[in-house]
């Protein structure tokens, strides 16, 4: 066996790659926290005409802006709405929200950084200059700009989030490729004869992708909350569907006489991004190295 054979099949190389040997026996309360809440979330999603007790959009006119009551356990709204329902029927629009609008950032930002990170050069000059034009703006007013020029709804909202989020994952990606590269097993990869591309999938990635993977945990819950931002400012999803955002931007003008038609929709707010936020933390717990 040569010396670089020899670097590529020890125990440390290979337990390195998604951090899969850190796993066992080190799953916080962090982690399961989070699990759980977004599993009730994702069961909230999937199936709302089982749990919510009233069509989103059914009116009832004889409930007009009722306090929470057995029949309307959130109250109701304006038109005699049901907020519980509402509520619940929103999960499947935020959800989608955050999937749809973190996944083509990361799949792309990862393809993007890998080729930063492992060629450098020109290339790195070139990725620093879009980084430089991208983050002198806020992200928040970035995406408004666009979603403004594109038009309101949630296809343009992906597409906005698109453009600007993809940033923030090459630059993790690179950072960690930068790194990678330079240890043992990566030389030896090059010393074997190995593809660019199979060193880069095969041993370089799986190793700089955990950053990456507890970063996209946290922007999901940032992307909900954009999602609710534009859909109370009338850029996102467009009433009366049923989304927080939109929810919140009904009961703005009747936070006197009846709280709850936004208060509702923004504890489900922050109860789902803290989810995130709480397997996040967890799997940073679990993919750290031991040392």
């Amino acid at each position: 066996m040569t010396a670089a054979e020899d670097i590529l099949s020890r125990p440390a190389v290979r337990r390195r790659r998604f951090g899969l040997s850190n796993l066992r026996g080190r799953i916080s309360w962090t982690f399961v926290a989070g699990f759980l809440i977004l599993l009730a979330s994702l069961v909230l999603a999937i199936a709302p005409g089982l749990i919510a007790p009233y069509k989103p959009a059914a009116f009832d006119y004889k409930a007009i802006l009722k306090p929470p009551s057995l029949a309307h356990p959130f109250g109701s709204d304006n038109f005699g709405r049901d907020i519980l329902s509402r509520t619940i029927w929103a999960y499947r629009i935020d959800l989608q929200i955050a999937f749809f609008g973190t996944l083509f950032p990361v799949v792309f930002g990862t393809f993007v950084g890998a080729m930063v990170g492992y060629y450098g050069g020109w290339l790195e000059t070139i990725f620093g200059r879009v980084v430089d034009a991208v983050i002198t703006f806020p992200f928040l007013v970035l995406v408004i700009a666009i979603v403004a020029v594109l038009g309101p709804g949630l296809f343009n909202l992906y597409i906005a989030v698109s453009i600007v989020g993809w940033i923030f994952y090459a630059r993790l990606i690179a950072a960690e490729i930068k790194v990678q590269k330079r240890l043992d097993y990566a030389a030896a990869g090059r010393v074997m004869g190995y593809s660019t591309a199979r060193i880069i999938l095969r041993h370089l990635l799986p190793n700089a992708i955990t950053a990456a993977l507890i970063y996209w945990m946290t922007d999901m819950a940032l992307c909900i909350l954009l999602g609710s931002s534009l859909g109370y400012l009338g850029l996102g999803a467009q009433p009366p569907t049923a989304e927080w955002g939109v929810l919140i931007a009904d009961g703005k003008n009747y936070m006197s006489t009846a709280w709850w038609i936004s208060i509702f929709p923004g504890v489900a707010i922050v109860i789902t991004g803290l989810g995130f936020s709480l397997l996040g933390d967890g799997l940073s717990d679990m993919l750290r190295p031991k040392r």
